[in-house]
């Protein structure tokens, strides 16, 4: 049966040392974001990738992201990161954009769909960094809804998909913003908008004008 963390009253971080082990090991866990709940695992562990695909029932053909910490974790995992794309993590890291950067030989291809890329975020809710913080891994997120449907915003609603199917749930109530992240690939200095989501287009290229 799967753990349940209730973390709507009170954070405690000693809490979270559990579920961070399980990803570690290659279990998933749901847990908040600032953005929507997140469903996660080993970001570095082939068979991990593929149980997450399953879970969530998502095609092979669509990557999968992976979250971080610190820019040293960022570092490990992307190379050939250029000087507008440093600027982009400087302001909206941690927050709700992911950016789009080419991957190190230590990301399986599961996880990128055998494309050179790799999306990565550095979340700014506390519950999440402190997960990745205690894995000591990048976590592959998604959003915690079976492919196809809407993202999950509350427990109550993401459970009725993936009870029984998931090894922890970490409730802390609904979601801040209940959107997900912009994603951006910047390619010869110019951003270009794969999905729109908190942080505008223009933002953006404010940041990358100064």
């Amino acid at each position: 049966m799967e753990q349940y963390i209730n973390m709507k009253n009170k954070l405690s971080f000693d809490k979270l040392k559990a579920p961070a082990q399980i990803i570690k090991n290659g279990g998933i866990v749901i847990f908040p974001t600032e953005t929507v709940y997140g469903i996660g695992t080993n970001g570095l562990d082939e068979n991990a990738i593929k149980k997450l695909y399953e879970v969530k029932q998502r095609p092979l053909n669509k990557p999968i992201s992976l979250l971080v910490n610190n820019i040293e974790m960022v570092e490990k995992i992307a190379k050939n990161i250029t000087e507008v794309e440093y600027k982009l993590m400087e302001r909206f890291f941690p927050g709700p954009l992911t950016i789009i950067l080419e991957k190190r030989d230590i990301i399986p291809d599961i996880l990128t769909s055998n494309t050179n890329t790799i999306g990565i975020r550095m979340p700014s809710g506390e519950i999440a960094k402190k997960i990745i913080e205690f894995a000591g891994v990048p976590i592959a997120t998604s959003s915690s809804n079976i492919s196809g449907k809407p993202s999950g915003t509350n427990i109550a609603d993401i459970k009725k998909d993936f009870e029984g199917k998931v090894d922890c749930f970490i409730d802390n109530g609904e979601s801040e913003l209940g959107i997900p992240s912009t994603v951006i690939r910047i390619i010869d200095n110019i951003p270009h908008i794969l999905r729109q989501g908190v942080i505008s287009e223009e933002e953006i290229r404010k940041v990358i004008a100064n």
